[in-house]
């Protein structure tokens, strides 16, 4: 149980409900955001003194049943009361650290996909394995050290971190908030993993746009569905996006595809036979 991020988790949901949004009057004028302890208290039927001290971080851990309520108070989706059960150490265990080696089979079927760009990557954003159109829509990962392959820390740290594009893509800025969202729950998952945890610290010292993200406590991305890459090469793609979980292993299968007979679907196979080197002159 992570008292600490628990109580910091609720506070953050309970200030951004209105009294409104759950069935109450606003009443006069409230000196802080969202609802009040003492309300959230009510509505998920447990006493305003328990609830403060969870959110204080002095409760022990909370049973099932009064997490059901406080998530149904505080209007959680079914990711954040996932999230919920992970801080309160109520969800079921997971191993130590998060696993890197990809299965045989999907290294296989990587290099198989007919005019697809198909990568694979850790809890922790590290790209495992790809293919070679991957490599040379976004970049050749052969030539990084493996903690340079972290889409991540590219994304914050980056060269192009100052207002450019990670990769040339057209929605950069929203996946580095998705990108903070996956690693608030992979930290959540693997407390204890020092790659996670050290990547987390390292971000969070970086600058503030990683922070300020950080302290928003969302755990609810939404879907990419397409994704617009500006290839020096090529010029404009738009691919459709992709991600198959592979529960297994708790990592995903991201791949990127055209319509057949479009110009982007011309793009990637042009790409596919001018091979890695095609974009090095951006990277």
């Amino acid at each position: 149980m992570d008292k600490q991020e628990l109580g910091a988790f609720l506070r953050s949901r309970r200030e951004r409900l209105k009294p409104q949004d759950v069935g109450l009057p606003s009443g006069p004028r409230r000196r802080t955001p969202g609802l009040r302890r003492e309300e959230a208290a009510v509505l998920a039927h447990i006493s305003t003194e328990y609830y403060v001290r969870i959110e204080q971080g002095r409760a022990p851990r909370p049973s099932s049943e009064v997490l059901v309520g406080i998530a149904g108070a505080l209007r959680l989706t079914d990711a954040e009361t996932d999230h919920l059960h992970l801080l309160a150490g109520t969800a079921p265990a997971r191993a130590r650290l998060h696993r890197r080696d990809v299965r045989p089979s999907i290294l296989a079927l990587l290099e198989r996909l007919p005019q697809t760009a198909g990568f694979v990557t850790s809890a922790a954003f590290e790209v495992l394995a790809w293919n070679d159109l991957a490599a040379a829509l976004m970049e050749d990962f052969a030539q990084l050290a493996p903690e340079d392959r972290n889409l991540a820390r590219r994304a914050f740290l980056g060269p192009q971190r100052a207002g450019a594009a990670l990769y040339g893509i057209s929605d950069a800025a929203e996946f580095r908030r998705q990108a903070v969202m996956k690693l608030r729950t992979t930290l959540a998952r693997y407390p204890a993993d020092p790659a996670v945890t050290g990547l987390v610290e390292e971000l969070r010292n970086a600058g503030p746009d990683f922070a300020r993200l950080w302290e928003r406590h969302d755990v609810q991305p939404s879907p990419m569905l397409t994704k617009t890459f500006r290839h020096p090469a090529v010029g404009e793609i738009t691919v459709d996006c992709d991600a198959l979980a592979l529960t297994d292993r708790d990592q995903h299968l991201v791949l990127y595809s055209a319509p057949p007979g479009s110009r982007d679907a011309d793009a990637l196979a042009l790409l596919q036979v001018l091979g890695a080197q095609a974009g090095a002159t951006l990277r």
